[in-house]
């Protein structure tokens, strides 16, 4: 270690070539904070003289600024969106040959660039004057010749020339500074213009020379030390390249789960030690995860890939759940129909299934300005395809508004004929039965799936045989789960499916119990452990049980969403109402019968024109009331009740409000009143009690 330089840790993985890695450093000396313990972003780093330090990776993270002037140091981020320009070197070179060897930026990578001379130059019969500005375009070279430099020169009046000067020629040249920018990407991305000197362009905040340095993030590991360390390299320690002398310590390999997947079959079954906790833990429910935490070793049977589909729970006051089921699931599921809340759901759904039939769970009464036909409870309808539609009232009076709709045929129920038909003719009857309507995309419906299946199926036949999502239920278990979390639902929804690269896993406390482990949405760190032993005797691995299926989180369910996203465009909107749809609906409604507003007071329910004008458009109008029979007249005006002095004298009158006619229910037959009071009456004796509750209720429904 004698013979080798130390250098500073930020300048020795400045140094490092990605591609070169892993090195191998060794610590020397250096400032320490707390002792030798750093602690960063809650990891403890400890260095001490002599450790051994794997360096497996670097990041660049940001810039540190250092100012030539004051040596005032910052940092600015990787992506910082400033530009820099070169500043000029100040020593002067005094030969060609110097200028283009001895430049801190090679002359590969800055051609062209502009110099000056301070003294006269003669070449041959021509002679450039001091001070005049050449800008180096290229250096040609000659066989058995001196290498010379072409330029550029700008002379009086816009004239220009080329010359070349050898390299030979002798002279004070300064270089001059450029026109070229750079970003602080560009800046680091270059080995020789990071050794230059920058200052910033197009701002007056900071106009002083500043030297660049990469702050890089260090991932590495410890002979002494199985977990992975992550530190930056602005560390002020001192550290010396020992890549060479140390190719026999033993150093913990760690992995990632994708790395695992790389390695050949032949190294499994093997034993493996976590070294850092698992990410993305808020994507699983299942009962093994909580189980990887760092330190913990496992038991890797094999790798490979798994298809799985994603099943989710319907809604309900409960909460949702979402489980992630292996196609070698041993249970049984019987399809369900699955129910549609609106006309664009159900052509969604048609396009992965030809022939889909539904059936109406809800009326919807018709809208026809908008194109809306009358759909009844128990109406079957058979999904055609998608077509334009013109509605009945357009924007104007004279042009007409065209929409998307669902052409459907609404199958009529057969009427029981006689059993000696012909099977021709009922098909026939059938056909012309069928009725075609057009569904408005935007419609609001509630529809169900007819089936006519029955069958049980396994997971995997599911997926051949019907498109997907799909409702199901779980009608017998896997018998092989001790617990089987897929039975009691009323009706699951497979959601969709996937192959996914697993590694199959246990605990070494129970090698027989079998977990799979999703490569690509889990990442943790491990390491081959060569220090313990495979859980079992004669090195015959015990027979696996399979957990099939895996309780994921609503998370899980939305990056599952996210990837199979097809960018479709969302449902369409209705068309606006106006004042001319507004007219075609009033002009398609049945009229009212006319009443004679003389003998009866005005209809409150009826709107006024201003009313009308204010929520017009805003809602659809209640269907009118049926009209009354032809031989009902209103009832005339009832006087109120007359007064004390008046009694003496007046008749009652007889209760108008009150049917005389016959009714379809009489629950108790009132007494027929005479004009005159005193009159005698001539039905049956009541009991007194009966008849003063009757003459209550009368004189109530009178004088009300």
């Amino acid at each position: 270690m004698a013979d080798m330089t130390a250098l500073p840790l930020q300048q020795l993985i400045a140094s490092l070539d990605p591609s070169c890695l892993p090195k191998i450093i060794q610590v020397c000396s250096g400032v320490y904070f707390q002792g030798s313990i750093y602690e960063l972003s809650g990891s403890e780093v400890c260095f001490s003289t002599g450790d051994l330090i794997k360096v497996i990776d670097i990041e660049l993270l940001s810039v540190s600024c250092e100012d030539v002037t004051n040596n005032e140091k910052f940092e600015l981020p990787i992506n910082h969106k400033g530009l820099f320009k070169v500043v000029p070197e100040e020593m002067p070179y005094y030969s060609m040959e110097e200028l283009m060897s001895l430049r801190p930026v090679g002359l590969e990578s800055c051609l062209p660039f502009t110099f000056t001379c301070r003294s006269k130059l003669t070449f041959g019969d021509f002679t450039l004057g001091a001070g005049r500005a050449l800008t180096v375009l290229s250096i040609e070279q000659c066989e058995g010749e001196e290498d010379q430099v072409r330029c550029h020169v700008q002379g009086q009046q816009e004239a220009s020339a080329e010359v070349c000067i050898p390299l030979s020629a002798q002279g004070e040249f300064i270089e001059c500074e450029g026109e070229e920018c750079f970003t602080l990407q560009e800046i680091m991305s270059s080995s020789c213009l990071r050794s230059r000197r920058f200052r910033f362009v197009n701002t007056t905040k900071y106009e002083r020379p500043l030297v660049f340095s990469p702050i890089y993030q260090v991932q590495a590991i410890m002979n002494l030390r199985k977990n992975i360390l992550k530190f930056p390299s602005s560390l002020e320690v001192d550290v010396v390249d020992v890549t060479d002398l140390s190719m026999d310590v033993n150093f913990a390999t760690p992995l990632s789960l994708t790395e695992v997947l790389s390695q050949p079959e032949e190294s499994f079954p093997a034993v493996v030690e976590i070294l850092e906790n698992p990410d993305n833990r808020s994507l699983f429910k299942c009962s093994w995860l909580p189980e990887l935490s760092q330190g913990k070793q496992l038991v890797f049977h094999k790798t490979g890939t798994s298809a799985v589909a994603l099943l989710s729970s319907m809604k309900s006051k409960k909460m949702q759940q979402y489980f992630l089921v292996s196609q070698q699931y041993g249970g049984r599921f019987r399809r369900r129909p699955r129910e549609f809340n609106s006309v664009y759901i159900l052509y969604v759904a048609s396009l992965k299934a030809a022939g889909l039939k539904v059936s109406v769970t809800r009326n919807f009464e018709e809208a026809e300005e908008e194109g809306m036909p009358a759909l009844s409870v128990g109406d079957q309808l058979e999904v055609i395809r998608c077509e334009r539609m013109e509605l009945p009232c357009g924007s104007s009076n004279t042009q007409k508004e065209s929409v998307d709709a669902l052409l459907c045929h609404r199958l009529q129920e057969p009427d029981d004929g006689d059993e000696d038909d012909d099977d021709d003719e009922e098909e026939d009857k059938q056909e012309q039965e069928r009725e075609e309507i057009f569904l408005p995309l935007y419609m609001q419906g509630h529809f169900v799936e007819v089936l006519a299946d029955n069958k049980r199926y396994r997971l995997k036949d599911l997926g051949k045989t019907c498109s997907l999502p799909l409702d199901v239920k779980v009608v017998s278990r896997d018998t092989e789960l001790e617990t089987d979390p897929l039975v009691g639902f009323a009706s699951l929804r497979i959601e969709g499916a996937m192959l996914e690269p697993i590694i199959q896993a246990s605990f070494l406390h129970t090698p027989d119990h079998c977990f799979e482990i999703p490569t690509k949405w889990l990442s943790m760190s491990v390491s081959f452990t060569k220090e313990t032993d495979l859980p079992w005797l004669g090195g015959q691995p015990p027979k696996c049980h399979v957990d099939r299926v895996t309780e994921v989180t609503e998370f899980f369910f939305y990056e599952f969403q996210k990837q199979g996203d097809s960018g479709e465009a969302p449902p369409p909107r209705p068309p606006k109402r106006n004042v001319s749809s507004e007219t075609c609906k009033k002009s398609s409604s049945k009229p009212l019968k006319k009443v004679d507003k003389s003998k009866q007071h005005p209809d409150k329910t009826t709107p006024t024109k201003e009313f009308a004008d204010l929520t017009l458009s805003k809602k659809r109008r209640p269907a009118p009331l049926p009209p009354d029979d032809e031989d009902d007249q209103p009832p005339p005006i009832v006087p109120r009740k007359p007064s004390g002095a008046e009694v003496k004298t007046s008749k009652a009158l007889p209760n108008t409000y009150v049917d005389r006619g016959e009714s379809k229910k009489k629950v108790l037959p009132l007494p027929e009143v005479e004009a005159d009071v005193d009159s005698d009456h001539d039905y049956e004796t009541v009991d007194e009690t009966l008849m003063e509750m009757m003459k209550t209720a009368q004189d109530s429904v009178i004088f009300y």
